[in-house]
């Protein structure tokens, strides 16, 4: 699953909001509970959720797919400290901006923060691999998000001044 970018605030219509719940998160339950039975009666499994910057982040202009991924990454979470010690190893990649169409349709909100960082969807493939010989849950194919991530947890006000910065610039561009 690599998600529906939602873009739009609250106002997003109930069916925008709905649509992205159900690609974002629960496109992920539902492959759990597929999967789970099987894999626990092994006593191994391996689960891949594809999340995104924006699951650790939050992106401007696109409330649904921020929120959703944010509740897809706790779901990995969730699957992992509930599920390590029975075999099943998961993985959250979180890749920042990937050339696909997917980023194509972000916009100015795009531009601005996500294509001058790009990368392409070899690399994400390539950093999930490494992560999963690693053995790590989270899988950062931009280095430059664990900073960013680090800096949204240790000073969480001065992040969203920076955050609202970004969001009061794209706010002047799409005028």
């Amino acid at each position: 699953n690599a998600g529906l970018g939602s873009g739009g605030s609250e106002a997003a219509p109930e069916e925008v909001w709905a649509a992205a719940w159900d690609v974002n998160v629960m496109a992920h339950v539902r492959a759990a509970h597929a999967l789970l039975p099987d894999w626990l009666e092994r006593g191994s499994g391996r689960f891949v959720s594809t999340v995104s910057a924006a699951g650790l982040l939050t992106m401007i202009g696109a409330a649904p797919y921020s929120v959703t991924k944010h509740g897809a990454y706790a779901f990995a979470e969730w699957l992992s400290l509930t599920y390590r010690h029975r075999g099943i190893k998961v993985h959250a990649i979180c890749p920042q901006g990937v050339r696909t169409d997917m980023l194509a349709a972000t916009g100015t909100a795009g531009d601005l923060v996500l294509t001058p960082t790009a990368i392409e969807p070899d690399d994400v493939a390539a950093a999930l691999f490494a992560g999963m010989a690693e053995d790590r849950f989270l899988v950062l194919p931009h280095p430059e998000v664990a900073a960013f991530y680090r800096a949204r947890a240790e000073t969480p006000d001065k992040w969203l001044k920076g955050m609202n910065h970004i969001q009061r610039k794209w706010e002047e561009n799409e005028r």
